[in-house]
C-alpha cells in the first residue's frame, strides 16, 4: 500500500469534501405543510432560513394546530436538506456513508 498516493487521495477527497459544504451552504430547501399554510426553509447545512405562516391559519384559540404545522413543515425541510446532503457526498465517498462528515 502507497502511504504517499493514499495520503494524497484522503487530501482531495477533503477538498471536495469542502467544496461540498460550502455548496450545501448555498442550497435553498422548502417544504410546506398544511396545504401550504406553513412554508419553511432551510439551507443544506440544515440551517432554518425562514419560516412563512398564512395569517388564515393563525388562530389563537388552536395554537396547537399551528405548532404542528410547523413542526411538520421544519422536520420535513430538515429532511430534504439531509437528503440532498447525502445524496452529494455520495459522490465522492461513493455510497460508503461514512459517519460524521456533516
Amino acid at each position: 500500500m502507497d502511504m504517499g498516493k493514499l495520503m494524497k487521495q484522503a487530501k482531495k477527497m477533503q477538498q471536495e469534501m469542502a467544496k461540498i459544504q460550502e455548496e450545501l451552504t448555498g442550497e435553498k430547501i422548502e417544504a410546506s405543510a398544511g396545504g401550504g399554510a406553513v412554508k419553511v426553509i432551510v439551507n443544506g447545512k440544515q440551517e432554518l432560513l425562514e419560516v412563512k405562516i398564512d395569517p388564515s391559519v393563525v388562530n389563537s384559540e388552536d395554537i396547537d394546530m399551528l405548532q404542528d404545522l410547523v413542526l411538520a413543515g421544519v422536520n420535513e425541510a430538515l429532511q430534504q436538506s439531509r437528503d440532498l446532503a447525502e445524496q452529494k457526498l455520495n459522490s465522492i465517498t461513493g455510497g460508503m456513508g461514512i459517519p460524521g462528515l456533516m
